[in-house]
Formats: structure tokens, sequence, C-alpha cells
């Protein structure tokens, strides 16, 4: 538990779609700003090709972009997870997987692989987290969004920073990491509530100062 709840720190989420205000190829753009990522420190990173402007509908570009990914994070020895692509996590043999509420279930995916990944699950409310804090299968909560973010606009509905205040009073002890809108100034505050982590797209992929912007969201 304690070797998840560190990568859980800095968690960085991005695909190509999240490159678009770059100019330059957006695959290309990504591999650059992981790598300074990387650089800076970041815990974890979540492959999410997904929406518009993504390569979700050309697998075989998703594919070789999520291998150049994959080789960046194993050059520094960081977690690679694959938000939702069950196949594609498996046939690379990503470190994880991350699910939404409405993505393939926990059970299904352990049926594919005689390898248990790390598995995280996206938990939208209160509700959603105590119904699965004691799977064994599950290793971490997304839990989110926080607050309202333009990276992902079909987003569930706004938790606001009380869900950890919640999640406390009911005594769910499975390592979380907040996401939605998270920037470096509110990160110390949700730390302070009991996250374990921050997870963020925008905060890193438009910041001006990577290096600077991962210190400050890693509590540094």
């Amino acid at each position: 538990m304690n070797k998840v709840k560190s990568m859980l720190s800095v968690y960085f989420i991005a695909g190509s779609q999240d490159c678009c205000h770059l100019s330059n190829n957006t695959g290309e753009n990504l591999l650059h700003i992981l790598k300074q990522a990387l650089m800076g420190g970041i815990s974890c990173f979540q492959f999410r090709e997904k929406g518009k402007n993504s390569l979700e509908n050309d697998p075989a570009a998703k594919r070789q972009l999520a291998i150049e990914c994959q080789k960046l994070c194993k050059e520094f020895n960081v977690p690679f997870i694959i938000n939702d692509d069950i196949d594609l996590a498996l046939s690379l043999q990503a470190d994880g997987i991350h699910v939404g509420q409405t993505d393939m279930g926990i059970n299904d995916i352990l049926l594919k692989t005689k390898i248990k990944p790390i598995i995280g699950l996206s938990i939208n409310n209160l509700a959603q987290a105590l119904a699965n804090q004691n799977n064994p299968n599950i290793d971490y909560f997304g839990i989110g969004p926080i607050f309202s973010t333009q990276s992902k606009l079909d987003h569930s509905p706004v938790l606001g920073m009380e869900i950890f205040h919640q999640i406390r009073e009911h005594q769910i002890n499975r390592p979380c990491v907040a996401i939605g809108g998270i920037t470096e100034l509110s990160a110390p505050e949700i730390r302070q509530l009991g996250a374990d982590g921050v997870a963020v797209i925008s905060a890193i992929t438009r910041s001006k100062n990577i290096l600077e912007t991962i210190r400050i969201l890693s509590g540094g």
C-alpha cells in the first residue's frame, strides 16, 4: 500500500489531445512534455488518449505513441498506467490500468491476465467510494472532479474538497489521488485534507515552467 501511495504523489495524466495548444505534431509535443515532467519528478504517468483531437480512432498511431511514452517512463523508473484501454494495457504489459465507473469491470480485467496490474478506479461520489472500499483488487481511487476542468468536458458533477472530509468521516483508508482542476495553489490544501497525491493534466501540459510546477505540486 505504501508503494501505491508514493506513486500517487504527482500523478500526470495526458494524451496527444492535451497538447493541441502547442505547435508541431501533438504526439511529439506529448513526448517532449512527458520527458520534462519525468525529469521534474512526477511519480506516475497515465496515458489517456481519448476525446476530441485524440488518436482514439487510429489504433495503430495510438499504440505507437503509447509505446514511446512507456519507454520514457521506463527510463525514469516511473509507473506507466493506461486509461480505459484494457487490451492495449495488457498487450504492452503496462504497470497499471485506470478505469471509470462505466468501463470494464475489475473482475473482467483480471480474467484477461495472469499477472495482476495496478488497478485504479475513478470515484465520483461518496457512495461509490463506500461500495468499493473493501475490494482487494482495487489499488487506489481517483477521486474527482474536485473542481471544474476544461481537460474533460463530460466530467461528473464537481465534488469540492468536502469529499475528503466525508472520506475521513467514513474511515475509508484506500489510497486516493485527487483529480479535476487542481493547480499549484490548491494542491497543498488537498494534501492536508488527506489525499495521497494530486493528478493533473493542464497544470503540467500548459505550464511555462514544468520543473517548478512539479516542485510545487509535490509539496516541495
